[in-house]
C-alpha cells in the first residue's frame, strides 16, 4: 500500500553513488517508513538499477517530456532532470505529496522532510530562497562611470537568453533565487501546469540547463504561484556557505547562531579542495570545517562520512 508522500530523485551512471547515499540518508531515519522513494533513471547501468530495486518502491525511465532539439541535448541524457521534475505526477501517479531532492543532496535532519510536507499541504509550492544570513553576494552588477549598472543576476540573464520579455526579466532580476534542487508540491497543485507552461517557453529559445529553475522563479515571482518559503536548512547549499559541525551530536549545523541543524545538505555547485577536485567525485575528499566551538576539523560533507 502506498504512503501519501513520495520522495523522488534522478540519476545517471555518474551520479549513482550520490543517489545511493541520498537514499541511505533517508532510510537512516525511522520516519522514512512513512514515505515512499521513487527514482527516475537518466542513464544508470544494469548493475546500479539492480542495487536500487531493493531500496525503492519504483524506478522509471526519464523522458523528454517537452521536446528539445538534439543540438541542445548533445547526448547528455541527465539533462532530462531539467524537465522531468516538472512532470512528477505523470511518472508516479496517485500520491498526495511530492518531494523532490537532487541526487547530490542528502538528509541530515528529518525536520526538513516534515516541513516540506507541511509546506505543500498549506500552499501550492514549498521551496527555499537561495539567500541566508552570512551570504555576501546575491547578484552581480557591472558598473559604468560609477553610476550606470548592467544587471547580471542569474534570473535576469537566463530570462533574457530564453526570450522572456524584459518586463518579466526585470521583475525577477533581484528576487531571491529559488533553487529547484529541493521542493515539494501536492499532486493536485496548479503549480504543475503553470511550471510546465513557463518551462516550455524557456526551452523554446534558451539552454536546457537551468530552464526548470527559471520557469519556477517566473511562476512564483511573476505569475504569483502561492508559495511557502521554507528556511534555508531545508536546502542548504554548501558551495554558497559552508556549514559548521556539532561534534556532540555528529550533525552538520548552520554556521550562524543559534546553529540550528541543517535539514538537507546540498552539494550543488561543487566544493573544491586545494587540488581543485569536486568532492562529489570522491567521498574521501575532506575540507576544513569549523565546529560550533570554532575548532577546525578536516571533514567530508558526504553522507557516508558523517559521525
Amino acid at each position: 500500500m502506498k504512503n501519501k508522500t513520495v520522495i523522488i530523485s534522478l540519476s545517471d551512471e555518474k551520479y549513482f553513488h550520490l543517489l545511493n547515499e541520498l537514499i541511505d540518508s533517508i532510510k537512516s531515519f525511522n520516519q522514512s517508513s512513512e514515505v515512499d522513494i521513487c527514482i527516475l533513471d537518466a542513464g544508470m547501468n544494469d548493475g546500479q538499477l539492480e542495487i536500487l530495486k531493493s531500496k525503492v518502491i519504483e524506478i522509471k525511465k526519464a523522458e523528454w517530456d517537452i521536446a528539445v532539439p538534439d543540438s541542445k541535448i548533445k547526448n547528455r541524457e541527465w539533462l532530462k532532470s531539467q524537465i522531468s521534475r516538472a512532470f512528477l505526477p505523470k511518472y508516479f501517479p496517485d500520491y498526495e505529496n511530492y518531494i523532490w531532492i537532487d541526487s547530490d543532496a542528502w538528509v541530515n535532519d528529518w525536520v526538513a522532510i516534515d516541513l516540506l510536507i507541511r509546506g505543500c499541504e498549506q500552499k501550492s509550492l514549498a521551496i527555499t530562497q537561495t539567500i541566508a544570513p552570512g551570504y555576501k553576494d546575491v547578484g552581480k552588477v557591472k558598473w559604468f562611470l560609477g553610476s550606470f549598472a548592467i544587471v547580471k543576476t542569474q534570473n535576469f540573464k537566463h530570462a533574457i537568453r530564453s526570450g522572456f520579455d524584459y518586463k518579466i526579466a526585470r521583475k525577477i532580476a533581484f528576487a531571491p533565487h529559488l533553487n529547484i534542487g529541493v521542493f515539494s508540491m501536492k499532486g493536485n497543485s496548479k503549480g504543475w501546469n503553470l511550471w510546465q507552461k513557463n518551462l516550455k517557453k524557456a526551452l523554446s529559445k534558451g539552454r536546457i540547463f537551468g530552464s526548470e529553475g527559471l520557469a519556477i522563479n517566473i511562476s512564483v515571482y511573476v505569475d504569483g504561484l502561492d508559495t511557502e518559503f521554507l528556511p534555508n536548512s531545508c536546502n542548504w547549499i554548501a558551495s554558497h556557505l559552508l556549514p559548521k559541525y556539532d561534534e556532540k551530536y555528529s550533525v552538520f549545523v548552520e554556521p550562524n547562531l543559534p546553529n540550528n541543524k541543517i535539514g538537507i545538505l546540498h552539494l550543488a555547485g561543487g566544493i573544491y579542495n586545494e587540488k581543485n577536485i569536486d568532492l562529489r567525485d570522491d567521498k574521501n575528499i575532506k575540507i576544513n570545517i569549523l565546529t560550533i566551538n570554532n575548532k577546525t576539523l578536516l571533514k567530508s560533507l558526504r553522507f557516508s562520512s558523517i559521525g
